[in-house]
């Protein structure tokens, strides 16, 4: 690098720094948020092309910093060092999500656990069913991932949801699962299967609370949707 270049590029940086510290992250566009992220990667050249380049592969701020290491490093630019600090920071996120729920009600938090459910998994790209265990307080006291599927299947049990819910000494449970198509929707073979787990924990005194879906356009509720 030149030094006719040098100064104007550690400026940049400078005053992207201080837009944010005065302003808060909400003064700047996605893009901008990443170089910030992206200076402590790659100390020693402009990484406003590369921010772009990589808002533009994957279509999101947050798809960026979802996106798997493989995928992340195909991006020419991003070496395996850069890829797992993103995922560090996706981590991060998800991390600070789930503490603002675990040990609470989670009926009376409801809008943090739905933020949490979308961290952790609006952006994955194939099914994955999991199931929060309540206590009799209503309180999550478990977090699990039970099955990971296809593009648009996951095999769930009945018998093992319940076995475990058993198992964990849970009152309640909430079944979340991801449609990585993006539509919330449920499905017919979605809507059976929960009538199933629900007949199994009627009979052994645990209730089914909520089948909730997670996508990237948005959630959808089995108990607002009258379906449970």
């Amino acid at each position: 690098m030149s030094e006719e270049k040098k100064p104007g590029h550690l400026g940049h940086r400078q005053r992207l720094r201080q837009r944010f510290l005065e302003a808060g992250p909400g003064a700047l566009a996605d893009y901008e948020m990443l170089e910030l992220l992206l200076f402590h990667a790659i100390p020693r050249r402009d990484t406003k092309p590369l921010a772009k380049d990589l808002i533009e592969a994957f279509g999101s701020y947050r798809a960026v910093l979802r996106a798997g290491i493989d995928a992340l490093t195909a991006i020419k630019g991003v070496s395996e060092n850069t890829a797992v600090m993103l995922r560090a920071v996706a981590d991060a996120a998800e991390r600070l999500a789930r503490e603002e729920v675990l040990n609470r009600p989670a009926l009376s938090s409801w809008d943090a656990l739905l933020d949490y459910l979308r961290v952790s998994m609006a952006h994955h790209d194939t099914e994955r069913f999991r199931i929060l265990f309540l206590d009799i307080k209503n309180v999550l006291i478990a977090d699990e991932v039970q099955q990971r599927g296809t593009v648009n299947h996951t095999p769930v049990y009945p018998r093992e949801v319940i076995k475990r819910a058993l198992e964990l000494g849970a009152s309640a449970i909430i079944l979340v699962h991801n449609h990585p198509s993006g539509d919330a929707t449920p499905s017919k073979a979605d809507i059976s299967m929960t009538n199933a787990i629900q007949d199994a924990g009627d009979q052994l005194g645990i209730k089914l609370h909520d089948h909730v879906i997670v996508a990237k356009g948005g959630t959808s509720s089995f108990r607002d949707m009258g379906l449970i």
